[in-house]
């Protein structure tokens, strides 16, 4: 056995208004593994959208959003070896699956903080998998493998104090490179290729299949009406 202050715990939260508080102290909500994981893993990804643009043989790639960042873990818990050899449902189980359960405050499963060493991972339990490994001779479960999938919970307001953004409503300046062209420029500085013709009128471009690499052109925010412009 580890020593009592490097296991691994799991707090459930409890809401306080907008914050969600975690207390170490507080039996009722706290979860101490008995043996350590050997490995954890920490997923993040991105989700990406695709869009055709007339002229282009594939589609253009945008950035739509970041994905959760995901913990999995796996936990051997025990009551077989040192402790009375109860049913470890009983005894560890059935307190993990209290963290799927739904929490009448806010109407979904609580947030959870997941606690060893450097690790600090605040998270809504995903998925639950048991395997149960060792039984006495009347069938008690003693010993099971628990595989926990975490996503992280991130308050809302954090998330914008955090993530950088710019106005789309202020005027810009592209230099043109080669390949480039005013659907795709559109889609990128508008979200919709269709607004091509809002930069050609800012621009003044006849052609907009003539574009000179190096020169400079302006990307006007839109303005009202400019949706009946872009469209045809």
């Amino acid at each position: 056995m580890n020593d009592k202050g490097n296991k691994l715990f799991i707090i459930r939260g409890k809401h306080d208004g907008k914050n969600v508080k975690f207390d170490p102290k507080d039996k009722q909500t706290k979860l101490e593994v008995c043996f350590n994981p050997t490995e954890y893993s920490i997923d993040k990804s991105n989700v990406y959208s695709m869009a055709a643009i007339p002229g282009l043989e594939s589609p253009i790639i945008q950035y739509s959003r970041g994905d959760t960042r995901t913990l999995s873990i796996e936990l051997l818990l025990d009551t077989y070896t040192y402790n009375s050899k109860e049913d470890v449902h009983k005894q560890y189980i059935s307190k993990l699956e209290t963290f799927l359960s739904i929490d009448g405050e806010i109407h979904a499963p609580p947030p959870c903080k997941i606690v060893w060493g450097l690790l600090e991972f605040v998270g809504v339990l995903q998925d639950l998998r048991k395997r149960y490994v060792l039984f006495l001779d009347d069938g008690t479960p003693v010993r099971a493998r628990v595989t926990l999938t975490w996503k992280e919970y991130v308050p809302v307001e954090i998330q914008i104090k955090t993530t950088p953004r710019s106005s789309p409503d202020r005027r810009r300046i592209h230099t043109l490179k080669e390949g480039d062209s005013l659907w795709f420029i559109a889609y990128r500085a508008y979200g919709e290729s269709r607004y091509w013709k809002v930069l050609a009128e800012a621009n003044n471009i006849d052609d907009p299949r003539r574009l000179e690499p190096g020169k400079q052109i302006i990307i006007p925010p839109l303005e009202k009406g400019s949706e009946t412009q872009g469209a045809g």
